[in-house]
């Protein structure tokens, strides 16, 4: 198998992972330029060399734009180079962050304000009236005006509003998580474009070099054919 040796790290790779520097836009070639002075447009590089500097490249034009890499572009910045889905690893992250406690006050928060439990407390309330009020006349356990009940009334709203706030409080934290992770999927989709970009503009340029090296051949095999003729013809 036929090898060539890259003039950035000295590597020998198969000469089909073979890229030339003449090929490179300008910004990927000063860029390694800027690391390896020696590195001219003679010289060849492999495909992921390349795909290494675009993505510094990328980095680099990120620090010049907004400023230093925050956590969440490194690791958007990462995530590409590990082809992970960041959708997955936030997902994975929130359920390992939830606790029994956090599990207990979403279920009594989404139960406190479902139409189950109104119903279900306004049957307890009509019951506890009928049963001291008219069955017992007023000799029960609780007789009018339903102190007891009143009292359980107040021991509830005074347990059912934390734990409501506990939930909506959990709810701001969600919210603000799902904004961070769409923030990072959208940053990562600019990145992944940018890269695509990069490499169908080396495509193109790579294509139109083997179609101008086809035509040279052609010109020179059309020269010499013509010569033969005239050889001949003489």
């Amino acid at each position: 198998m036929k090898t060539f040796t890259s003039a950035v790290s000295g590597t020998e790779f198969a000469v089909s992972e073979a890229v030339k520097a003449s090929s490179l836009r300008k910004s990927i070639f000063d860029l390694i330029k800027k690391e390896h002075p020696l590195f001219d447009e003679e010289s060849k590089l492999s495909i992921d060399e390349l795909n290494f500097y675009r993505q510094k490249f990328i980095s680099e034009k990120l620090v010049q734009e907004i400023g230093e890499l925050n956590d969440l572009k490194k690791q958007v910045v990462a995530s590409i180079s590990k082809s992970e889905l960041i959708t997955d690893e936030s997902y994975k992250d929130d359920l390992k962050k939830e606790s029994f406690g956090n599990k207990v006050a979403d279920k009594v928060a989404d139960f406190g304000g479902s139409w189950t439990f109104i119903l279900s407390f306004i049957c307890f309330l009509l019951l506890w009236i009928v049963v001291n009020a008219f069955i017992f006349m007023n000799k029960g356990f609780d007789p009018y005006p339903f102190i007891l009940l009143n009292l359980i009334l107040s021991c509830v709203a005074a347990l059912q509003a934390p734990i409501i706030m506990m939930s909506q409080n959990r709810q701001e934290t969600k919210d603000r998580e799902r904004a961070k992770n769409d923030y990072m999927v959208n940053l990562k989709s600019e990145l992944e474009i940018r890269i695509l970009h990069e490499k169908l503009d080396h495509l193109m340029m790579h294509q139109q070099q083997e179609l101008m090296e086809i035509q040279k051949v052609q010109t020179e095999l059309m020269h010499t054919i013509l010569e033969e003729i005239k050889k001949k013809s003489a």
